[in-house]
């Protein structure tokens, strides 16, 4: 695997990169590639607070539908509006495209997340 070292990752196969005070959440490669061709990517409800595991969006492919959890407790503050309409974009190159941001209620949780050679193994 080549995984990018400047975020962190979730057993859930979420990856997780700190902007600032925010929080962009995608699916690793693995995740996409398991899944197939991405025909949706949604649900993520901007001024939501969830709790760290709580379902944040929802991913579908021809294959299966799969959530994405919250990796932080905090607000989605963003969704990622070109996945709307071209949901293969996280095909095309899962680590550019995040699904939403979230706002961490407390930023230290970022720290109890796997780097990418935990997630490797």
């Amino acid at each position: 695997m080549n995984l990018p070292t400047d975020r962190k990752y979730t057993k859930s196969h979420e990856w997780v990169k700190q902007e600032g005070d925010l929080f962009l959440v995608g699916i690793t490669n693995d995740a996409q590639d398991q899944l197939g061709d991405l025909v949706f990517v949604g649900d993520a409800k901007v001024g939501e607070t969830l709790k760290a595991g709580e379902t944040a969006a929802v991913v579908e492919s021809v294959k299966a539908a799969s959530d994405i959890y919250a990796p932080v407790d905090g607000d989605i503050v963003e969704f990622n509006e070109a996945l709307d309409s071209d949901p293969t974009l996280i095909n095309q190159d899962a680590y550019a495209n995040w699904i939403f941001k979230i706002k961490a209620s407390d930023a230290s949780q970022f720290d109890s997340l796997l780097n990418s050679d935990q997630y490797e193994a």
